[in-house]
């Protein structure tokens, strides 16, 4: 029997999203598959977040600046080039993120809509961060271009890496340069923007306001079985996954925290995922564990909590968990539902790197660590049974859309940067 329709969101329209101009995203639709935006040229946002993978890159713990390829078959590098260390956290998809109520970006929420420092949001970026962006999305896509390891690369390797370890917004104005002095670029500015008059007035701004056009309408999904059930075809569910829905919104208590129509709360909960990998460590701590929340707000209740992330086209976007911790659903599923959920290192999607081994699930040897982590979770072990769990691995299924393949742009041929794609 299906949940009650009081029970279940509304569905979403295009008219949850924000609409962007055509042209400002088919500019960043360049612009996100152009290593241009690279300290050392070297990889793209698509290097980490491909269609071919659902929007993400299909391993754990991503590879950023410095590796090699593409998705599951991407390798950390060769030489003095080779990555210093793994992206900490999973590399989400990019689905829906121009939702007009999506307010809290990344995992631990480090990027927020905001009154705090008077620009819109609460960023790492503070007060610096500049104005006129013309959403979260776009404030978002500011970061990983001033990340080392994902984007910017090492001091001393290119000017990007020495002006942000400065100050945040100092390599942003380097890199606005960097572009609109590609005559190419130069003009798509000039004809996208109404308030460019020439070459010289692009900034970091225009930059990240084009890119988020892009991805905010390229990733529009709203189209999936489940979608077509929540506007009235009682028939766009198969049976098992008409069942998984029961479970999802009844006994399975999945909507607690996965709830309205984007699926997910967008709040803070402490699942005790598995650790390995560098961690994402505050300042001063000596253990490569990532605490989650806590590491942006300082607060121990935030202790190993990660943002609720959303579903839709889930099925695309493994591995699981904001590490990658699980490889397929029914793992990731169980995690949640079980006492003692069975893990084991073989799970986790790490190409080799032996200049890493030795970290990369030390802190699995750290028994007083895991039970810090197990003491803080949240979820509690309940009673599903194997045909349950399978139901609910088949709703999530029903969550893809349709035209997931027929985005409105695609991945170009090539770049004004010259660049080769990858």
């Amino acid at each position: 029997m299906a949940p009650a329709s009081a029970e279940l969101p509304d569905p979403l329209t295009s008219a949850d999203f924000i609409q962007f101009d055509a042209d400002q995203a088919a500019l960043g639709q360049l612009l996100f598959y152009d290593k241009i935006l690279s300290g050392n040229r070297n990889i793209a946002c698509s290097t980490c977040h491909h269609p071919k993978f659902g929007t993400a890159d299909g391993l754990s713990l991503g590879i950023g600046e410095g590796g090699s390829g593409l998705g599951p078959d991407r390798t950390p590098g060769i030489g003095e080039d080779r990555i210093r260390k793994r992206i900490p956290r999973n590399a989400p998809g990019l689905w829906n993120l121009s939702a007009r109520d999506l307010h809290t970006f990344f995992h631990d929420g480090r990027l927020m809509v905001s009154a705090r420092y008077g620009n819109g949001f609460d960023t790492p970026a503070e007060e610096w961060l500049p104005s006129g962006l013309n959403s979260p999305l776009a404030a978002q896509a500011l970061f990983p271009l001033v990340a080392q390891f994902e984007m910017a690369g090492n001091p001393g390797e290119n000017e990007i890496a020495g002006a942000m370890h400065d100050r945040i917004d100092a390599a942003w104005p380097i890199l606005a340069k960097r572009v609109r002095t590609i005559p190419a670029y130069g003009e798509a500015f000039v004809a996208a923007f109404d308030h460019i008059d020439a070459a010289k007035d692009v900034t970091i701004v225009e930059i990240a306001n084009a890119l988020a056009a892009f991805m905010g309408t390229e990733w529009q999904s709203f189209d999936s079985p489940f979608d077509a059930y929540l506007a009235g075809d009682i028939s766009a569910l198969s049976e098992a996954a008409l069942t998984g829905l029961t479970v999802f919104y009844g006994k399975g208590q999945c909507s607690s925290c996965h709830a309205g129509p984007l699926m997910s709360d967008q709040e803070f909960h402490a699942l005790a995922l598995p650790q390995f990998g560098p961690g994402r460590t505050r300042r001063f701590d000596p253990m490569p564990r990532d605490v989650g929340r806590m590491g942006k707000t300082d607060d121990l209740v935030d202790a190993y909590r990660f943002r609720t992330p959303m579903l839709r086209n889930i099925a695309l976007t493994a591995p699981y968990g904001h590490n990658g911790a699980y490889p397929t659903l029914t793992g990731i599923i169980r995690h949640h539902i079980d006492g003692a959920p069975q893990w084991s290192t073989d799970m986790a999607n790490l190409p080799i790197a032996e200049w890493l081994a030795s970290g990369d699930f030390a802190i699995q040897d750290d028994r007083f660590e895991k039970q810090r982590q197990s003491r803080h979770r949240d979820t509690q072990p309940l009673p599903l049974t194997n045909d349950e769990v399978a139901s609910l691995e088949a709703f999530l299924e029903a969550l893809t859309g349709k035209s997931v393949e027929q985005t409105p742009f695609g991945v170009p041929e090539r770049v004004p940067s010259g660049l080769p794609l990858d």
